[in-house]
């Protein structure tokens, strides 16, 4: 381990313009190339995949093989944005795989055969022993199934040589470890991973989960993990589903609560400070783990801050938690199960770590099972197991019989698990996610696109739409707006109502999601006596019911399950808001126009050409929720998202919305084509479109007549571009509601 100090320089230069930027990074060698690139990453924004860090020294390039303890501490980092690089890259692959298809697509129309005895050839024919008078012939019908059969026994066949190969690889392997692995009886393996148990064990400390409990908003998760599955329709989920949908959102809220921390703002005045070396760890910061000081001056004041990195849950759930250094966590939230999604990472060991023991995984983590075993040399494959065997035993020595038998039980299963896991093939019907940064050719020429973009479909599944919640709030409110139209209301009354209404949504969202409850004050409670029919519809619409107490007093509270007013509760107070909005603002539309209006469609399904996972999925745009929106990653020059109605009703579409979303103007739609279809979409009729559009802000709201009148079971906008393409990808819409009578 050595730990260097380097200086990057972005920007400046030949034919560059303007100064370059300098950028100190303090980096453990031990650590990899990846965690240098994402220090950097922090400092200039510039991705770790398009960095291209040159040695100003000699030019030489910085990959996985540079020496990183050798090379002179000047480095310059270069953004991959070259549109020339990337489309040469990409013109070359696909230039290779239209000949491969070209090449397949000619194998299945003919057949080649020995003039003189008449056999085909194959790929298990002996080409040196035929003779050389050969005859090209086009296959029929029949001979295609003959020939497929064969096929099938020649890719068996073949798979059968490379299990061979691999098994000799595999030998191969082990017999030069035998002369590279450290002659120690393996006490460097057991050095570097006992000590991790004991950080394991910390988390098991009662003192450090109670930390842990007061840190992490439970109740507030634990609603969310269930909003998440009622928007997949499943309001009574199993304890498992329950359980796993929790987890997705606390890692959500660890990735939104801590980050990593490259150098502290100054204790002093709080602006940024610089890397000046290292400091003597005091017996106060070794208690909680932290036997690295950081020493950083400030740009400003010159005074010193002190940094420890520390290591233990207890001090980094603290109140201090956000800066006291990293907490690695090696998840990631579109896919909890990770294990195919190593993109070229060259493992050693993989070493699964619990309270109850320890295990080599790495088998799990590999298709390559004997390339990694050339890179194992700490100590022989024997000893790996008997090592951690050792550790294991330590600490279920206190367990009872039964605890142990059921452990024994475990370790028995995954073992017969692990022992075939290298040698089983990637199951291709899984739709892994792929790399989601760069633009889509970068992508394909580094092989990092996923397995359905790679066949240039969706890449996403056909969803259901949980929506009908919002289509009765719509509803409810558009007929209250028509009551106050059709009386005349003031327009500051009508802000009243709808600023008590605000109001007691927000207590309610600010109780407990499970007992909800908020009681009404004598003013708001005379107000809502005037519409008491209106308001009541609404409070059905979100699962709520109004309460009259012995004592006068009016309350509202949730009936039934209370996951309904969770998911219903935040579309009716952006409801309002945009309703207050257009009030405030005099923006208050004609009729026909206005904001909310009923005959909103609901209950469909909906595909779409991609989706960015988690939180920018096709079914997102129907929600309701402002906040939410679909996004497609690569939907700048082109996407699709197809809406059927519900068991094949039909209807002819009058309108509809389209709501930008909440950030990035560059994403949002310009051209569209809107297209119905009579046949649940095997076939399309052009019904609007729309050109150079622009929306004027973020959640900004427009609404379009179609004029055409075409019954349809489904319907389909063609986005064609998005408002700047140049440099952007990605293509975004915050809502899109369809309005229409369905039959």
């Amino acid at each position: 381990m050595v730990v260097r100090r380097f200086v990057v320089r972005q920007g400046g230069g030949g034919g560059g313009g303007g100064e370059a930027e300098e950028h100190e990074v303090e980096y453990d060698t031990e650590h990899g190339l990846d965690i240098l690139r994402l220090q950097i990453f922090s400092l200039t924004s510039v991705p770790p995949e398009l960095q291209k860090i040159v040695v100003e020294a000699d030019g030489s390039v910085v990959d996985d093989g540079t020496d990183l303890e050798a090379i002179s501490e000047g480095l310059r980092l270069v953004a991959i944005t070259g549109e020339e690089e990337e489309a040469e890259a990409a013109a070359a692959a696909e230039a290779a795989r239209a000949q491969e298809k070209s090449d397949e697509e000619l194998a299945r129309m003919i057949q080649i055969v020995v003039e003189a005895d008449g056999s085909r050839v194959d790929g298990g024919t002996d080409m040196e022993s035929i003779c050389e008078g050969l005859r090209v012939v086009a296959i029929s019908e029949g001979d295609g199934e003959d020939i497929a059969a064969a096929e099938a026994a020649r890719v068996q066949e073949k798979s059968d040589e490379e299990f061979a190969r691999m098994l000799q690889a595999e030998e191969e392997a082990l017999l030069l470890q035998q002369y590279s692995i450290r002659n120690d009886g393996g006490e460097e393996f057991r050095e570097r991973v006992e000590p991790y148990m004991h950080q394991v064990l910390m988390y098991e400390d009662p003192m450090r989960q109670e930390a842990a409990r007061k840190t992490v908003p439970m109740d507030e998760l634990q609603e969310k993990a269930l909003v998440s599955l009622a928007k997949e329709g499943n309001f009574s989920p199993s304890k498992d589903e329950e359980d796993h949908a929790f987890l997705l959102q606390l890692l959500f809220w660890f990735k939104q609560s801590f980050r990593w921390v490259n150098a502290p703002p100054c204790d002093s005045c709080g602006r940024e400070t610089f890397n000046v070396g290292m400091g003597t760890a005091l017996p106060s910061e070794i208690k909680f783990g932290a036997n690295r000081v950081e020493i950083y001056r400030c740009n400003y004041c010159s005074s010193t801050t002190r940094f420890p990195r520390y290591n233990d849950p207890y001090k980094k759930l603290g109140k201090d938690a956000v800066e006291n250094g990293p907490i690695a966590l090696h998840s990631t939230v579109e896919v909890l199960d990770m294990k195919l999604v190593w993109w070229n990472k060259k493992l050693d060991y993989v070493i699964a770590i619990s309270k109850d023991g320890v295990r080599d995984v790495t088998k799990r983590y590999t298709r390559k099972w004997h390339e990694v075993l050339s890179r194992r040399i700490i100590t022989s494959e024997d000893t790996v197991p008997a090592i951690l065997s050792s550790i294991t035993g330590k600490y279920r020595s206190g367990l009872s019989i039964d605890g142990l038998t059921a452990l024994e039980n475990r370790d028995k299963k995954e073992s017969e698990e692990l022992s075939k896991a290298a040698y089983l093939e990637v199951d291709t019907s899984i739709s892994l996610p792929g790399r989601q940064s760069g633009s889509v050719e970068w992508r394909k020429a580094r092989l990092e696109l996923s397995q359905v973009e790679s066949l240039a479909c969706s890449s996403c599944p056909a969803r259901k739409c949980v929506d009908a919640h919002v289509s009765k709030i719509y509803d409810a409110l558009s007929a209250l707006l028509s009551h106050f139209c059709d009386g005349d209301i003031p327009k500051e009354r009508v802000i009243e109502v709808f600023d008590s209404l605000k109001c007691l949504m927000q207590n309610l969202k600010d109780a407990k999601f499970k007992s909800r409850r908020a009681t009404l004050d004598k003013k708001t409670q005379l107000v809502f006596e005037e519409i008491f029919p209106s308001v009541e519809r609404l409070l059905c619409a979100m699962s709520l019911k109004a309460e009259l107490g012995t004592d006068g007093k009016c309350s509202v509270t949730t009936v039934g399950n209370a996951v309904h007013t969770s998911l219903a509760l935040p579309v009716a107070m952006d409801v309002v808001d945009e309703i207050l909005s257009n009030y405030k603002s005099n923006a208050v539309c004609t009729k026909g126009h206005q904001f909310p209006r009923g005959n909103r469609l609901c209950s469909g399904s909906v595909l779409a050409s991609g989706e960015q996972l988690p939180i920018g999925i096709a079914t997102a745009a129907f929600d309701g929720i402002r906040s939410s929106k679909w996004e497609e990653p690569d939907g700048a020059k082109g996407c699709w998202i197809i809406y059927r109605m519900l068991d094949g009703q039909t209807c002819e579409l009058d309108s509809y919305d389209l709501m930008s979303a909440n950030d990035v103007p560059e994403r949002d739609p310009m051209d569209w084509v809107l297209e119905g279809s009579t046949d649940g979409g095997s076939t399309w009729n052009t019904i609007d479109a729309r050109s150079s559009v622009i929306f004027d802000s973020r959640f900004y709201r427009k609404t379009f007549t179609v004029d055409k009148r075409y019954k349809a079971n489904a319907f389909r906008f063609r986005f064609l571009r998005v408002r700047e393409s140049n440099g952007n990808p990605r293509f975004q819409i915050g809502s899109i509601d369809l309005y229409g009578k369905s039959t």
